[in-house]
């Protein structure tokens, strides 16, 4: 089931690819008491902290039901990884059903972004380089990769979208500030690791 979020007709991405701010809105509890509400058991397909939303597959065959992060820290949580099983009463918008309460969570399902499978590519490889600093340069979730630079005149580090995902990362936009570790890979260079830059390092031994 892909992932893609042009292939959904519930995705709250605009044309140009941003986020419907006034969908966020649409979050209001001020005519809670109109609404009419739907509760529905599924789990996560995927949550994209970057992006603010993701989605849920329901239990019943229902279409999939879009879960907003106001909705989720509203409730009192912070993260919602994929496999997580949860109940949520969702309200029908124009795009499809939306999560407006969670009734429960249960993170004992889940996979850990760390514990995701390797896609069947050649995204490993091993590092040759120490934690270096360098900025996103381009990167395209859909298409599952992208490019970090240490500046002008260096080249381009590769880095994959699993790679991404195995240090719970969801996505990077061009500017972001990382730490990467890399080597030589196939085509150039190609992250081993990253980190976001204010992510705390783990403790060298």
């Amino acid at each position: 089931m892909s992932n893609d979020f042009g292939s959904n007709p519930f995705s709250p991405r605009g044309v140009d690819g941003s986020f419907d701010q006034d969908r966020e809105k649409s979050l209001d509890t001020s005519g809670e008491s109109a609404l009419e509400l739907v509760q529905v058991s599924g789990h996560i397909k995927w949550f994209d902290v970057a992006k603010g939303f993701g989605f849920i597959v329901p239990d019943n065959g229902m279409p999939d039901v879009l879960l907003h992060v106001t909705c989720l820290r509203r409730d009192g949580y912070q993260a919602a990884n994929e496999g997580a099983r949860i109940v949520v009463e969702a309200v029908q918008r124009s795009r499809g059903l939306q999560a407006f309460r969670i009734v429960s969570l249960d993170q004992s399902t889940a996979v850990h972004p760390s514990e995701l499978p390797l896609a069947r590519t050649h995204v490993q490889v091993t590092p040759t380089s120490g934690l270096e600093p360098a900025v996103v340069k381009w990167f395209n979730r859909l298409r599952g990769f992208g490019f970090l630079s240490q500046g002008e005149g260096s080249p381009d580090i590769f880095v994959h979208m699993e790679t991404l995902r195995r240090y719970g990362i969801a996505e990077l936009k061009p500017g972001d500030r990382v730490l990467v570790r890399f080597g030589d890979g196939s085509k150039g260079l190609m992250a081993a690791e990253v980190r976001l830059a204010d992510m705390t390092l783990p403790h060298s031994h």
